[in-house]
């Protein structure tokens, strides 16, 4: 087990955290803002955006992307801080969008949800988003797709699928397509995976609500390191100057959900391997 030490609080529902350029950026789904921290714990409110739920991720030039479920719209933030739309998520699904991961090439992985409940999927689906924003369906039947990660070749997608206890992998085609799809980790009946990140070791870190933890596991489950949490824990995510740093957004659940107090933190925990280079 390993300790953590508190960097932010005053958060209402943290998720979707990607480090870069030296800093934190993450999405405060209750507050509606996309925020970026420094290791010191200063702030700042870089997009506004009402949706919930309200996910980012980058493309290749570093530009941010923003999944507006509540509007069914990918946005682009440009340079200047200005928010275009760069997709119709709606040309895919109606259902709420979730998680987001790009690949190398510009294409954005984002997750639509059917299933709030249960093992069962309905209407649970991946889909890809062309750097153009054409989109289209490249996987279905999942439970609840929820943190993505792509290795850093380019060659493999991994989602966490949280109504199934298992983090899901695939391979990634030219077409930006997804196939071979297997089970990467099992992670026990348990278990419910939400944020993810991937390591230089190949190993995931994935975030757990109601087990109040972030879980270290390789492929094939077997765990590898435990961060506990005196809360819910939706996202991780490796950062800091020596990539070493594991950052985690916690709240209390279900008050998180609800919108009745602002529990969340943003908590930091020393990792044994540094992050993954992204694609």
């Amino acid at each position: 087990m390993t300790a953590t030490e508190t960097l932010m609080t005053g958060i209402a529902l943290g998720e979707s955290p990607r480090w870069h350029d030296g800093r934190l950026w993450f999405s405060d789904w209750g507050a509606n803002e996309v925020l970026a921290v420094g290791t010191d714990g200063t702030s700042e409110v870089v997009a506004q955006v009402k949706s919930f739920p309200l996910c980012i991720d980058r493309l290749p030039d570093g530009r941010l992307l923003i999944v507006d479920s509540e509007h069914g719209e990918l946005l682009r933030r440009e340079p200047g801080g200005e928010l275009v739309r760069h997709a119709d998520l709606r040309s895919v699904s109606d259902h709420p969008w979730n998680d987001i991961v790009v690949d190398g090439r510009g294409n954005a992985y984002v997750g639509a949800i059917g299933s709030i409940q249960g093992p069962q999927p309905d209407g649970d689906i991946l889909a890809v988003f062309t750097p153009d924003g054409r989109g289209r369906k490249v996987a279905d039947n999942l439970a609840f797709p929820n943190g993505m990660t792509i290795t850093p070749d380019g060659s493999t997608l991994i989602v966490a699928e949280s109504n199934a206890a298992r983090l899901t992998a695939f391979d990634i085609d030219e077409d930006g397509g997804l196939s071979n799809r297997r089970v990467w980790a099992d992670l026990g009946e348990n278990a419910a995976p939400d944020g993810i990140c991937l390591d230089a070791e190949n190993a995931v870190w994935y975030a757990d609500v109601p087990n109040q933890r972030c879980v270290r596991v390789r492929e094939g489950g077997e765990v590898l390191a435990t961060v506990d949490a005196d809360r819910g824990c939706f996202a991780c995510e490796l950062g800091g100057e020596d990539g070493r740093t594991l950052f985690v957004l916690a709240a209390e659940w279900p008050a998180a959900m609800e919108g009745e107090r602002r529990t969340g933190v943003l908590l930091t925990a020393g990792a044994p391997a540094p992050r993954a280079d992204r694609p």
